[in-house]
């Protein structure tokens, strides 16, 4: 008679780890091990790399750094006691560094498996560290006083046999998914590092999805979570599939330092013969009791039907970008160590924005955490006084509005409509007397008047360039962290002071449109995330058309007369740098997309783009570090390569016709 099925619970658990943090990484790791064991867990994922974070770099071509993660990982051995889990560590073998998961069980290691396809598209260098694994192929390492398999392995616990797909292994079109099914697996365990990107969930989903039409397969997808080490942000997508469907799912953008998804399991005994790479496993499986019932500390996801409201909405990319730099944000505050941040608030849409998601960093995280907890995480100086949101805001956000005489009572009053809606503490400079006094100084030098005929440019970049020492000496002054507020329609033309509104140690809109940040703009103040609501103080900032306010009030000054309308900039953007298109294969794009345009219009447009582009790839080399957000990222230190000096296509932009 076959043996009955057996309930078995499995758990996902995401983490927010750091880069280099060995110690730290495992610390939180015991910690969702011990939540795991509670809520009646057997079977853990925990994400690719947690260990060392996968963004330690160039730190993994370090012998040392690898050993002392595998001497991390023989001291965390102990705490899985009662649970079969994975740790992502780098392995060193035979001379060659590999990305791999040891798997534990009951307290003991028992094997590694290797990641067998590497990402090395966008801001992936993995083959720039790792060696990929061939697949079938099987070694041994030593760890200690033994010698443990490591490979292309699946470990046989008897009811259950797991294999795995680590991060990119299940993106391409070989996944290892059918050799592993056909080898007599039943349970694949996925640890993934995947960063964020607009909509990039749904495809994990569809993954995991397409994996569980195997009949009597279940599959675990665990990642990171938060910002780890500077640029990515990792959502924190959890999925345990079975049957055909995702049978539960976890929170997204948490700011927890992890979540644990559980799930119940009705696993049958295997009937095929183990295969002849299977590591014996040792492990007495329990029957899963009271299923999701359970209560466990911290947060854990709900069923998938129960996801959280926002995921549902209409406005899931305005959510996605609200949610996602304000996690990215608040790990980048806490992991610099940073006491709040500083904003050059102008008035306009870039650094109202900024200011606006400096607010919904501190929103969300206390409505998740708790105010106590968030004081606490954020190492906020005189935590006494801080005795709700409002005070929190005002403890940790400092803005500054600094005029010239070409600045406006309109953006004046839009820059203090913002401080007040975002509580924080802000300050008015006048910075006139500056400004004409670097004018004195350089016109004595030059023997000359400065005029706007000849001198453009540069008296415009003065005022920009002026208000940077003091911005500078808030942030010094406070030990927090210096915001830049410039977009990426800005940086793909250079429209930007460098040493100006460049200023800054972090660029976190540098990754997003222009056009997308003023829809942003509006959609938070009518409507606003779910759970927040509208920012109608905003009101102001969106009456605007946008502009640097550099010029004379009198030449009415706007960002789209100096440049092109921002729609049109963004559209040649992407045809020239995400989908490669040469200026000629552009102009007829650009005249239907806006159906209205003349040809020479599109030329006019589509030579000005590129001649600015090509001039400015210095600015864009010298800008902070970004957030990544979408494929159309311009960082050319992990996404957009291009040269700093070139022939900027002027023989064929003169061609255009």
């Amino acid at each position: 008679m076959p043996e009955q099925p057996q309930t078995i619970r499995v758990g996902a658990s995401v983490l927010n780890q750091t880069a280099l943090d060995i110690e730290g990484n495992s610390r939180r790791i015991r910690v969702a091990l011990t939540e795991a064991r509670a809520a009646g867990v057997q079977v853990l994922c925990l994400p690719e790399l947690c260990l060392t974070g996968y963004g330690s770099e160039d730190m993994f071509l370090s012998a040392g750094f690898v050993e002392s993660a595998m001497e991390e990982l023989v001291r965390l051995a102990p705490a899985t006691a009662g649970l079969i889990t994975s740790v992502g560590l780098p392995l060193l073998v035979d001379g060659s560094i590999y990305n791999s998961v040891a798997v534990l069980a009951d307290g003991q290691i028992v094997g590694f498996a290797a990641k067998q396809n590497l990402a090395k598209d966008g801001l992936h260098y993995e083959p720039r560290w790792f060696q990929p694994w061939s697949p079938n192929h099987r070694a041994d390492v030593r760890v200690g006083q033994e010698r443990l398999p490591v490979g292309d392995l699946i470990f046989d616990a008897g009811l259950i046999r797991i294999g795995f797909e680590i991060c990119e292994d299940a993106w391409v079109s070989d996944r290892p998914l059918s050799r592993l099914v056909e080898r007599g697996v039943n349970l694949i365990l996925n640890p993934s590092a995947s960063h964020f990107a607009f909509g990039k969930n749904q495809v994990r989903r569809q993954l995991v999805l397409d994996a569980v039409q195997k009949p009597g397969l279940a599959y675990i997808y665990a990642n990171l979570l938060g910002n780890e080490a500077g640029r990515a942000i990792y959502d924190g997508d959890a999925y345990i599939g079975i049957a055909g469907q995702i049978r539960n799912s976890g929170p997204r953008f948490s700011f927890q330092d992890h979540v644990l998804t559980i799930g119940d399991i009705e696993f049958n005994h295997p009937e095929s013969k183990p295969d002849s790479d299977s590591i014996p496993v040792k492990f007495e499986f329990t029957l899963a009791e009271d299923a999701l019932g359970h209560s466990v500390s911290g947060h854990r996801a709900a069923l998938d039907s129960e996801r959280q409201e926002w995921e549902s909405c209409s406005n899931i990319k305005e959510e996605e970008f609200t949610r996602s730099v304000s996690l990215g944000l608040f790990d980048y505050v806490r992991k610099s160590r940073s006491r709040g941040v500083v904003i050059s608030l102008s008035g306009g849409a870039d650094s109202a924005a900024v200011t606006c998601l400096s607010r919904l960093m501190l929103d969300l995280a206390v409505a998740e955490l708790g105010l106590d907890a968030v004081v606490r995480r954020l190492g906020c100086q005189h935590p006494e006084s801080i005795h709700d949101l409002k005070q929190l805001r005002f403890h940790l956000i400092c803005t500054a509005y600094q005029a010239t005489r070409n600045s406006s009572d309109i953006t004046r009053s839009a820059a203090q409509a913002v401080a007040v809606g975002c509580d924080s503490e802000h300050f008015e400079l006048e910075i006139d007397s500056i400004v004409e006094d670097y004018k004195r100084i350089v016109a004595e030098a030059l023997q000359r008047e400065l005029t706007w005929e000849l001198d453009d440019i540069a008296l415009q970049n003065i005022q920009a360039r002026s208000r940077s020492p003091s911005i500078w000496m808030f942030a010094n002054i406070r030990n927090a962290l210096l915001i830049s507020t410039s977009n990426r329609s800005e940086a793909a033309v250079g429209y930007a002071t460098m040493d100006g509104d460049t200023s800054g140690g972090l660029a976190p809109i540098a990754g997003i449109d222009k056009a997308f940040l003023r829809s942003w703009l509006t959609w938070l103040a009518q409507k606003g995330p779910v759970g927040i609501g509208p920012f109608a103080f905003l009101d102001k900032v969106n009456a605007q058309q946008p502009t640097a306010e550099l010029r004379p009030l009198s030449q009415n000054q706007t960002d789209e007369d100096d440049l092109m309308p921002y729609p049109v900039l963004d559209f040649i953007e992407r045809c020239a740098i995400r989908d490669k298109l040469m200026p000629r294969e552009i102009v007829d794009k650009v005249m239907v997309e806006f159906n209205d345009t003349l040809r020479e219009q599109a030329v006019f447009w589509i030579q000005r783009f590129f001649r600015l582009w090509c001039r400015n790839q210095w600015k864009r080399e010298r800008y902070a570090p970004s957030f990544h957000l979408d494929d159309e990222s311009l960082d050319p230190k992990t996404w957009c390569r291009f040269p700093i000096l070139s022939g900027g296509f002027e023989e064929e932009l003169r061609g255009l016709k």
